[in-house]
């Protein structure tokens, strides 16, 4: 009751955007924030506002909500500290409304900064709008850059799997070099897109370059097969070569099954977040690290302070999406608030720290013209899995 409760104020709130806007103009002059997120408003509601889905509440709505109400709760801090803001909500899945439509908003005239919840079309439509008005876009959620180049004013939070890679390399040259180290793969687009990104990182890495054998995973049809690939003398640094969990998960079953023989540590791609299983008894045996761009330590005090806010109003508890809209809102309003006109030249900028420690630098695609293409978050976090207990490495 309490999430369709809400839903029906966010639906109130969306409808009378044009009426705030009109009010608002008569206050002086303030930084305004374009937010977008995927709330889906038309699919909840008929035609006369009745909730659609009764006593249910879908999957889809989840993240684009949690975002949103992270957003709206930084937010409120804001309010409540006197920022002058104006900030500009847009259901980027509203058929009656649609996206196109919005970026043309006379709202969206005087627009300093835009914030997106969105999927690769939709970020290259809020792309092409920043870069014709010179706005910062911060695309928080996609992780790749949705075919944009050259575009100085596109923000990838959620870094692309180049990214990952770039930074699972530098952390076995610093931490494995040593080790016999080996890529697991599938025949796929994909993995073939990440096989291809470690050997151009080998060319190009100022240190000596790490020795990785490619092993197709098809040709592992057995434990004894398995075993031949790894060395019993040393560690064996198991590279799972796909995105895809089933493979991660199978891969990690095998290799736990030999893990009390073989000193095995297996680095993961950023979707085993998803995993939940690691935590389970038969896997206590290996060392399991992947990757996040975000740090969400659920301990800490201001977290604990706005999950119980969200409990408060959703009866239910907040996923990770919940603190990146926080964290998102808060970094970059703090940043607009901070530089006024010109966030476009401190994007790179250190500081203002919520939960995450961003990185975020200019991405070079081609290295001959250097042309700056958009900029990315390069902080990445290793979290480490032992004995079903997570932790952050270095």
């Amino acid at each position: 009751m309490k999430q369709r409760l809400f839903y029906l104020g966010l639906l109130i709130i969306v409808l009378v955007h044009s009426v705030n806007v009109q009010a608002q103009s008569l206050q002086p002059a303030r930084h305004k924030i374009a937010f977008f997120a995927p709330l889906y408003l038309d699919s909840v509601f008929d035609a006369s506002y009745n909730y659609r889905f009764g006593k249910e509440f879908p999957k889809f709505l989840h993240s684009g909500l949690e975002f949103y109400q992270g957003a709206q709760l930084a937010l409120d801090s804001l309010q409540r500290a006197g920022a002058p803001l104006e900030v500009f909500i847009y259901d980027s899945k509203s058929k009656r409304y649609p996206l196109a439509q919005q970026l043309n908003d006379p709202a969206m005239n005087g627009v300093e900064l835009m914030i997106a919840h969105a999927n690769p079309g939709e970020v290259r439509m809020l792309a092409e709008t920043a870069l014709q008005r010179k706005v910062p876009l911060i695309s928080a959620t996609l992780p790749n850059d949705a075919g944009v180049q050259n575009n100085p004013y596109l923000v990838i939070l959620n870094s692309t799997l180049r990214a990952h890679c770039e930074g699972i390399y530098q952390y076995l040259q610093k931490n494995h070099r040593q080790d016999k180290t080996i890529l697991f793969r599938k025949n796929g687009v994909q993995e073939n897109q990440l096989r291809d990104y470690f050997s151009d990182i080998a060319k190009s890495t100022t240190s000596s370059p790490l020795k990785i054998d490619v092993v197709d995973a098809g040709t592992i049809t057995n434990t004894s097969a398995l075993v031949q690939k790894l060395d019993s003398t040393k560690r064996n640094v198991v590279i799972a070569g796909s995105l895809d969990i089933g493979f991660g998960t199978e891969l990690s079953r095998q290799l736990a099954a030999i893990g009390e023989t073989y000193p095995i540590t297996l680095i993961g791609m950023p979707t085993w977040e998803e995993i939940k299983e690691f935590s389970k008894p038969e896997y206590k045996s290996i060392e399991i690290i992947y990757t996040s761009p975000f740090s969400y330590n659920r301990t800490n005090r201001l977290m604990t302070q706005i999950s119980n806010e969200f409990v408060s109003k959703i009866d239910s508890r907040p996923t990770d999406m919940f603190f990146r809209g926080y964290e998102t809102m808060l970094r970059f309003a703090l940043l607009l608030l901070d530089t006024k006109k010109d966030i476009a030249s401190n994007l790179s900028r250190k500081g203002n720290y919520i939960f995450t420690q961003f990185d975020i630098q200019p991405v070079f695609i081609n290295k001959q013209n250097m042309t700056l293409d958009y900029f990315e978050n390069k902080k990445l976090y290793f979290i480490k899995i032992n004995n079903g207990i997570k932790s952050v490495v270095e």
